[in-house]
C-alpha cells in the first residue's frame, strides 16, 4: 500500500537484502504489494509492515523513483584516470555494486570499464555521474549527460544527479529539466541533486509541484536523491529529516572526514570495543543512520577494510556517543549557498 506523506514525518526508506543475484529494476511483483517501498510519486512514502533485515553488503534501500540503491559505493573523487579502472574492478571484485562518479572527476570512462570488468553483470551494477558545476543549465546538462553516455559505453545511466546549487535558480531548475528529459528518453533510470540545502530543496519541490499541477503527473520529475557531507561531525539534522519526511535517500560523502577526527576519544573508544578501525566505525555509523556511504580508497586493503562492516553493530549508546551536535564540513559546503 502506498501512503503519501507531504506534511508529516515517516521512518527513514527502510532496508531490503537478498541472497539471490541482485537487480536494482522494480520488477512488477515489487509493486502494489504490502511489501513494496516504491513509489512512482514524488515527496511520497510506500510504508510497509515487512521488517528490516539486517545490513549486509547486498543492502540496498528503494529510492522514490522505484529503483533500488545498494548502500555500499566506492567513491572515486579525486582518483586518477590512471588508477580507477584498476581500484573499481578491485572493488566489484570484493562485493561493492556501486561506483560514485562525476564528470567533473574525469573519470567516468575508467571508471565504468573497472566497473563493468570485475565479473559481475550489468544488472547488478549500479553507476552515478553528475552534472558539474559549471554546467549547470538546460542546454549544458543536456549535453553532459549524453558526454557521460559515450564516455562510458552504457546503455543508461542508474542515478544522475547535479552536483551543486550554484548557478542561480533558472539555471539549477533549466538542469533539473534536462535530467527529467533523460529520463523519460531513458538515458537515465533517477535523478537527484548533491549539496543541496533546505532552501534549495523547497526551491525545487515548489517547481515539481507547479510543473505537474500545469503538465500531470511525473512530468516534474522525481526526486530521488540529495548527495551531502555527512559524519558525526555534520550530522545535518535539517537537511536528514527534510529528505526522510519525503522519502528522499540521503548519500554520505566524506564519511571518513579525509581521516580528520581518526584520534577523537569517543571514535577510539567504539573503534576498541569493537575490534574494528576508525574508519569502519564511521562507515557502520553511516549504515546504521540509513545513508548510502561513498568511501573512496585507491588502496585495494582499504577497500576491503571498508567493505568489512557487517559482522558488528554499534549499539544505540554508541550512537549516541558520536553525537557531536558540531558543524565542521572537511570539504566544500554549497548547502550554504544563496546565490
Amino acid at each position: 500500500m502506498l501512503i503519501c506523506l507531504p506534511n508529516s514525518s515517516s521512518r527513514p526508506a527502510a532496508v531490503t537484502h537478498t541472497t539471490r543475484q541482485l537487480s536494482f529494476r522494480p520488477s512488477t511483483q515489487d509493486i502494489g504489494t504490502t511489501a513494496t517501498r516504491i513509489s512512482f510519486f514524488p515527496f511520497c512514502r510506500a510504508r510497509s509492515t515487512q521488517a528490516t533485515m539486517p545490513l549486509t553488503i547486498e543492502s540496498t534501500v528503494k529510492m522514490p523513483s522505484g529503483y533500488s540503491i545498494p548502500m555500499l559505493a566506492l567513491g572515486v573523487y579525486q582518483t586518477p584516470m590512471g588508477v580507477a579502472e584498476d581500484v573499481t574492478a578491485h572493488a566489484v571484485r570484493n562485493g561493492y555494486r556501486h561506483v560514485d562518479s562525476a564528470a567533473a572527476y574525469r573519470n567516468e570512462e575508467q571508471s565504468s570499464k573497472g566497473m563493468l570488468g570485475g565479473g559481475v553483470p550489468r544488472e547488478q551494477l549500479f553507476f552515478t555521474s553528475k552534472v558539474p558545476p559549471k554546467s549547470v543549465n538546460y542546454e549544458d546538462a543536456k549535453s553532459v549527460v549524453d558526454e557521460s553516455l559515450s564516455k562510458t559505453g552504457l546503455d543508461y545511466i542508474d542515478l544522475y544527479l547535479l552536483h551543486s546549487p550554484y548557478g542561480g535558480k533558472s539555471n539549477r531548475l533549466g538542469a533539473w529539466k534536462a535530467l527529467v528529459e533523460a529520463v523519460e528518453a531513458g538515458k537515465v533510470r533517477s535523478i537527484g541533486v548533491s549539496n543541496y540545502g533546505l532552501h534549495h530543496l523547497e526551491e525545487l519541490e515548489e517547481y515539481i509541484k507547479a510543473t505537474e499541477a500545469e503538465e500531470g503527473k511525473g512530468k516534474g520529475g522525481v526526486l530521488s536523491v540529495n548527495q551531502v557531507e555527512l559524519h558525526p561531525w555534520l550530522a545535518r539534522p535539517d537537511i536528514v529529516q527534510w529528505c526522510e519526511k519525503r522519502g528522499v535517500i540521503l548519500e554520505a560523502y566524506s564519511p571518513l572526514v579525509r581521516a580528520q577526527r581518526m584520534e577523537e576519544p569517543a571514535l577510539e573508544a567504539l573503534a576498541k570495543k569493537h575490534g574494528k578501525t576508525g574508519a569502519q566505525i564511521l562507515l557502520r555509523w553511516g549504515l546504521q543512520k540509513n545513508f548510502v556511504i561513498l568511501p573512496k580508497s585507491v588502496t585495494h586493503s582499504r577497500i576491503e577494510e571498508n567493505r568489512d562492516l557487517y559482522n558488528f553493530e554499534l549499539s544505540e549508546e554508541d550512537m549516541k556517543s558520536l553525537d557531536t551536535g558540531e558543524y565542521a564540513p572537511c570539504a566544500w559546503d554549497p548547502t550554504t549557498s544563496r546565490d
